[in-house]
């Protein structure tokens, strides 16, 4: 079993560690909440009181937080993550960053004597808990297969996608779709329920239809009633188009519908949804057509 720490133990990172101390490996961790460690201490994480403790303490720290300044947040200073690395260890970033951010973090990683996997993930909170995250990883192809059975416990599947930066590019293009996907299913169900069909019956055909991904079918009932943890909430979703619509700029690459998924989650935010998941959607599209959410 291996040497495994741990910092970002919030909704998903704290999940991930749990599954990683099913598998018996021991495990480090921090959190700027100390009661989340805490939580964790009673599935046998052992706390530390900063990035940098829990570094000197694996051989293979994981990290998973919110957004750039929190990464950097984490990395910088005495206590933060490279101050606590060395020759041989590896960190794995499971944040959803922009591509340069993650290379530029991995460059420093590597002046430290370390390296560095991006190892963003896609699926929801619910799929951790099941195993079935997909995890996409960037970086060197020696460093990913030796972490590759650390990876294969936290999801299902598990693809090198090449240098850092391009595991991260996949993730933000796989978050374009998933959100445009549920705008337009919000849209097939305010014009269904608007033209006199009840809504419960208008998702039971469309998640039983051709269109039924498996977005459309564990997102879709979410429509009924948000659920009281979201999945992913909509001021991450529109972090992460943010970040697909910056890189589409960088590359010259047009995104008709990412902008336009950008705007309705702005919408979103400003009637006070961020914070819930972002099948909130329907209830922006629900509200500007005059149907009740």
């Amino acid at each position: 079993m291996a040497n495994l720490g741990f910092v970002g133990l919030g909704a998903m990172g704290g999940r991930i560690s749990r599954r990683l101390l099913s598998k018996g490996h021991s495990l480090t961790g921090y959190d700027l909440f100390p009661s989340k460690a805490q939580e964790l201490a009673a599935f046998g994480l052992t706390p530390a009181h900063s990035p940098r403790e829990v570094c000197q303490a694996a051989d293979v720290t994981f990290v998973m937080v919110t957004n750039t300044a929190a990464l950097e947040s984490a990395a910088q200073g005495p206590d933060g993550l490279l101050a606590g690395l060395g020759a041989g260890k590896i960190l794995i970033d499971m944040s959803t960053v922009s591509p340069a951010v993650s290379r530029s973090m991995a460059a420093r990683v590597r002046e430290h004597g370390a390296d560095m996997l991006e190892a963003p993930v896609s699926g929801s909170v619910s799929l951790v808990e099941q195993g079935k995250l997909s995890v996409m990883a960037g970086g060197s192809r020696a460093t990913f297969d030796g972490v590759r059975p650390l990876l294969e416990d936290i999801g299902q599947k598990v693809t090198y996608i090449g240098e850092n930066g391009l595991a991260l590019s996949l993730k933000l293009a796989t978050n374009i779709s998933i959100a445009v996907q549920m705008l337009a299913f919000a849209e097939s169900v305010v014009l269904a329920e608007k033209a006199g069909v009840p809504r419960e019956t208008v998702i039971e055909v469309l998640t039983n239809s051709a269109i039924a991904s498996p977005l459309v079918q564990y997102k879709g009932p979410c429509i009924l009633k948000l659920p009281e943890q979201a999945q992913f909430n909509t001021n991450m979703m529109q972090k992460d188009i943010t970040l697909a619509l910056e890189l589409g700029r960088e590359l010259q690459v047009s995104l008709p519908t990412g902008a336009v998924v950008n705007e309705m989650l702005s919408s979103a935010r400003a009637q006070g949804l961020g914070e819930q998941d972002f099948a909130a959607l329907f209830h922006v599209l629900a509200k500007l057509s005059g149907v009740t959410p």
